[in-house]
C-alpha cells in the first residue's frame, strides 16, 4: 500500500530533481530515501526513476504520480492545519500566497491584525503571482491567495471563492513632466509588467486607439521606476506599488480606467476553517485602514 512517506519522497525528488537534495530537505539518509522510492515503485508496479549520466529525472509515470502527491500532501497538511485550530485558534497555521505589491502593502497589516488576535497562529506566507497562487490554493499548498483582477480577465474555475478586498486605481509613470493620457505616449517605449498586467496595458491602449511598443518586461516594480527614470520608457503601474515604492524622478499621472479589483481566493465549499476565516478577517481589516473601496 502506498504511504504518504513515501509520496512524501517522490515530491521532495520532483521538487530538488535529485536524491541528494531530496534526502538533504527531508533529512532523511541517502540509503533510507533509496529504499522509500524502491517500496513506491514495487507498490506501484511503475517505473517512476531512470538514470541520466549521474543523476535521475523522473518517468512520464513518476512526473504524474508525483504531481498527484503534492496535491494529496498540501491537503493533507491542510487538514492538520485545520483540526489544530478547531480548538479556538490557540495553535497551528495558515498559509497565505499573494503577489509582490499586497505582499508589500497590505499584509504586513493583516499579518499584525492576527498575531494580536491569535497569538498562537503561525502564518506562513508565498510571493505568488495570481496564476501561481491559485495552483498553490488548489493543490492545498495555500489557504488564502490573494489575487488582482481586471475587468478582462477570465473567471477563475469552479471551487474557487472570492472576497474582494479592495480596489486599486492603475497610474501612468512618465519622465520628466510627461504626465497626460494613454495615447499621448503612443510613441514611447512601454514597460510591461507580469504577464496578467502586460495583457491588461496592451487592452488598455488599444482601447485609446493604439498597440504599445512593448520594449522591456519586468514584475519589479521598483525596476520599472527605475526605467522609466532613466528615460527607457513609460508604463502603468498600481497604487498598491507606488505606496511601498516612490521614485521622485517620475512623474505619475492617476488613469481615468477601471481600478483593478484585490480579492482574496479560498477553495472548496463553505464555511471556511476557523484560521482561514481569522486570517480572511484580518485582510479585510488591513483593506479598510488602506482605504479600500
Amino acid at each position: 500500500m502506498v504511504s504518504l512517506v513515501q509520496l512524501r519522497v517522490l515530491d521532495a525528488v520532483h521538487r530538488h530533481g535529485s536524491v541528494t537534495a531530496a534526502a538533504r530537505d527531508l533529512h532523511y539518509t541517502q540509503p533510507s530515501l533509496s529504499h522509500h522510492l524502491a517500496r513506491l515503485e514495487a507498490e506501484t508496479g511503475a517505473r517512476l526513476l531512470q538514470r541520466v549520466g549521474r543523476g535521475i529525472r523522473l518517468t512520464e509515470a513518476g512526473r504524474l504520480l508525483a504531481e498527484r502527491a503534492a496535491e494529496i500532501i498540501g491537503r493533507v497538511d491542510s487538514a492538520a492545519a485545520e483540526l489544530s485550530t478547531l480548538v479556538g485558534l490557540r495553535a497551528g497555521r495558515v498559509r497565505l500566497a499573494g503577489f509582490g505589491s499586497v505582499m508589500s502593502g497590505l499584509v504586513p497589516r493583516a499579518a499584525a491584525v492576527l498575531a494580536e488576535r491569535h497569538p498562537g497562529l503561525e502564518l506562513g506566507l508565498t510571493d505568488a503571482h495570481p496564476d501561481d497562487a491559485l495552483r498553490l490554493l488548489r493543490a492545498g499548498q495555500a489557504d488564502v491567495a490573494v489575487i488582482f483582477r481586471y475587468d478582462e480577465t477570465a473567471p477563475e474555475e469552479d471551487g474557487v471563492r472570492l472576497r474582494h478586498l479592495l480596489d486599486d486605481p492603475l497610474y501612468l509613470l512618465t519622465g520628466g513632466t510627461g504626465g497626460g493620457t494613454l495615447a499621448d505616449h503612443r510613441d514611447a517605449a512601454w514597460i510591461g509588467g507580469c504577464e496578467r498586467c502586460r495583457a491588461h496595458l496592451v487592452e488598455l491602449c488599444e482601447r485609446s486607439g493604439f498597440t504599445p511598443r512593448l520594449t522591456s518586461a519586468t514584475d519589479d516594480m521598483v525596476v520599472m521606476q527605475s526605467l522609466v527614470a532613466a528615460g527607457l520608457g513609460v508604463t502603468t503601474i498600481p497604487g498598491l506599488a507606488l505606496r511601498a515604492h516612490r521614485d521622485p524622478a517620475v512623474t505619475v499621472t492617476r488613469l481615468d480606467v477601471p481600478p483593478r479589483r484585490i480579492v482574496a481566493a479560498t477553495y472548496g465549499d463553505p464555511p471556511d476553517p476557523p484560521a482561514t476565516a481569522a486570517l480572511l478577517d484580518a485582510l479585510d481589516e488591513a483593506a479598510r485602514s488602506a482605504g479600500a473601496t
